[in-house]
């Protein structure tokens, strides 16, 4: 009797869910090396902080300096070798803990120390020629080391800070005041220290993740706290709202140790949708949300992997896609705003990698296979755009607004492909 072969269904490939996803093949790209940025000097901090913040035009990374801290701002063009003598913005007194650049504005970046204070700080659209000391702002209300920094995502100029002091403080940097002494509003629900913060769609709710292992969601301008979550299984690390999804998503571990991930309904903290081991690695991960897209990338901290799902509003909400690996570990991670992703190429997200024992920062570019050059539309839905929704003092008097929207990759098309006709 001559043997058959049994052809068994692949259960995933049938499922609707997988089969009408666009995203479902999605690869990573590491840059070939002379698109990387060598000889860059990363800070050798051990801080859980991203260390590295990305726009259209500059790459910022935490750097160390003699006598204080500092960071290093790079033209995103300016790949290869950095000059050992590159100037430094350093005007802090202790090291660098985070940098943010504004949202709205390219050339603005806000930075927070251990010398207690968050500056902000206006970068030449030129080439950097000499060391910048003398920030554009300082705010002074910290009474420990400020760890955490968070632009409001539709309020221009209001900025969120958290330190060891327990507390959160939210800024009004339209005073014109270069030396801000008094926050606008201090956010005073946690006992412990802040790991994580992040903004709904709109700015008007605020997720944290404490070292008290709970997660809060926070009316910001009442400072009331409309959600707590106690569950003792998973110690929470960071947090994030899964844009208009009406879900948080957290990374922790579980009480064995385990890295662990979870889902929860934003209105009801009292059980996580989901919670799921996934390994008995010891670094942090990070969790990045494209709302785009509906994609969540979960970034492991001491290894070179970048898990990636697909959200959905129901039941199994969270759908493995694949896992982008590298023997290279990451010690943070900066994520390239979508106004500047090369459509040419497919690209739907942009990775910038430390990898400090080679002094080497590596984009990965996230990649969408097509065979056509042509814009793919489909893969490019409207995406928050660059200008504010409300002034600084319209959301403090209140007012919500949702993000500005914009088909903002398609305007880089013909700059990506280096049409001389663009304006």
């Amino acid at each position: 009797m001559s043997q058959g072969i049994v052809f068994l269904p692949l259960q995933m490939s049938w499922h609707p869910r997988y089969r009408s996803s666009k995203f479902r093949n999605v690869y990573g790209k590491a840059a070939s090396k002379e698109k990387c940025y060598d000889c860059v000097p990363i800070t050798h901090s051990v801080h859980d902080n991203h260390f590295c913040a990305v726009n259209p035009n500059f790459i910022a990374v935490v750097t160390e300096c003699v006598g204080g801290g500092a960071f290093l701002v790079i033209p995103i063009k300016q790949t290869g070798k950095l000059d050992p003598h590159y100037p430094k913005v350093c005007g802090h007194k202790g090291n660098v803990l985070d940098i943010k650049w504004n949202p709205f504005n390219d050339f603005v970046i806000a930075s927070c120390s251990e010398d207690s204070t968050v500056k902000i700080w206006d970068i030449p659209n030129q080439l950097l020629k000499r060391n910048i000391t003398s920030p554009k702002k300082e705010l002074l209300g910290h009474a420990g080391r400020v760890i955490l920094i968070e632009w409001h995502p539709t309020a221009d100029n209001i900025l969120f800070s958290s330190g060891y002091d327990y507390k959160i403080m939210i800024w009004n940097l339209d005073v014109k005041e270069a030396v801000i002494s008094k926050p606008v509003k201090i956010l005073d629900a946690h006992a412990d220290v802040v790991l994580s913060m992040s903004f709904n769609t709109d700015g008007s709710l605020l997720a944290t993740a404490c070292r008290d292992r709970k997660i809060r969601v926070i009316d910001p301008r009442a400072g009331a706290v409309l959600q707590e979550a106690s569950y003792k299984s998973h110690r929470v690390n960071k947090v994030l709202f899964l844009g208009n999804m009406k879900k948080l998503f957290s990374t922790g571990t579980s009480r064995w140790n385990n890295r662990q991930i979870a889902l929860w309904d934003q209105n009801d903290l009292s059980v996580p949708l989901l919670e799921e081991d996934l390994d008995g690695s010891s670094g942090l991960l990070f969790p990045v949300y494209d709302s785009d897209t509906h994609m969540l990338y979960v970034v492991g901290k001491g290894d070179g992997n970048i898990r990636y799902y697909e959200i959905s509003p129901e039941k199994p909400y969270l759908n493995y896609l694949m896992e982008y690996r590298s023997h290279l570990p990451q010690k943070g991670i900066g994520m390239m705003p979508k106004r500047g992703l090369d459509v040419s190429s497919c690209e739907i997200f942009r990775f910038y990698k430390l990898i400090p024992t080679k002094g080497l920062i590596e984009p990965i570019s996230m990649i969408v296979p097509r065979r056509s050059e042509s814009y793919q539309e489909d893969i490019y839905p409207l995406t928050a755009a660059a200008q504010p929704a409300l002034t600084a003092q319209q959301w403090l008097n209140g007012v919500n607004k949702g993000q500005h929207m914009e088909s903002s990759p398609a305007l880089q098309l013909p700059r990506a492909w280096g049409l001389s006709w663009y304006p």
